[in-house]
């Protein structure tokens, strides 16, 4: 059964002001590989779908850009029906056709080579995965590209090592390929396709 409209949380209290904010910062994260950036948004989405996830997908997401949940996220009614009423986003199950891919886990990502990588002649309509970061190996890789200077150390996010590993052959693609956005409390940072990423060890 849906939800009521009058029972949903609200969206942003000032949705242009909010929006420019949230919008601001990812595009800092992507330019700033592995840096976070401040959100600084309220909001109270419904559990499991946090702040930082909630004003991220109301920032990105639109009518015409198809999203595809986690299991955690897909099986609540009330983040279905929030997102939908907030953004109009069309909910895909097949992760191949969304253009965002939100994850609850980062071991709920969906693998890399299932997702739209976009094509050379149009490599912006790949897909952006969006995943609640956790606490990784300390140092686990090494990254370096644009917007890094020389290289810096990155835990990995708790992402598993095989996720890990696709990321670092998928460079191999470009301009083709799939950008990262890692939330964390009160911020987002980035792994645009850019960036190449170096394991350290047996991870």
């Amino acid at each position: 059964m849906s939800q009521p409209t009058a029972a949903l949380t609200p969206g942003f209290a000032h949705p242009v002001h909010d929006a420019q904010r949230t919008f601001r910062a990812v595009l800092e994260a992507m330019a700033r590989p592995l840096t976070p950036q401040p959100l600084g948004v309220p909001l109270t989405p419904p559990a499991p779908l946090t702040a930082e996830a909630g004003v991220v997908v109301l920032t990105l997401c639109d009518e015409q850009t198809p999203l595809w949940l986690d299991e955690a996220l897909r099986g609540s009614t009330e983040v279905t029906t929030w997102i939908r009423f907030h953004t109009g986003a069309p909910l895909v199950d097949d992760a191949a056709q969304a253009l965002f891919c939100l994850a609850s886990s980062p071991h709920s990502a969906p693998p890399l080579d299932t997702l739209n990588l976009g094509t050379d002649q149009e490599p912006h309509h790949s897909a952006t995965v969006i995943i609640e970061a956790a606490e990784g190996a300390e140092g686990s890789c090494t990254a370096a590209g644009p917007g890094i200077r020389e290289s810096l150390t990155w835990n990995g996010a708790g992402l598993p090592p095989r996720f890990l590993k696709d990321r670092q052959r998928l460079t191999e693609a470009f301009p083709r390929g799939v950008d990262l956005l890692f939330l964390t409390p009160g911020a987002v940072s980035g792994l645009p396709r850019t960036t190449r990423l170096s394991l350290i060890g047996d991870i």
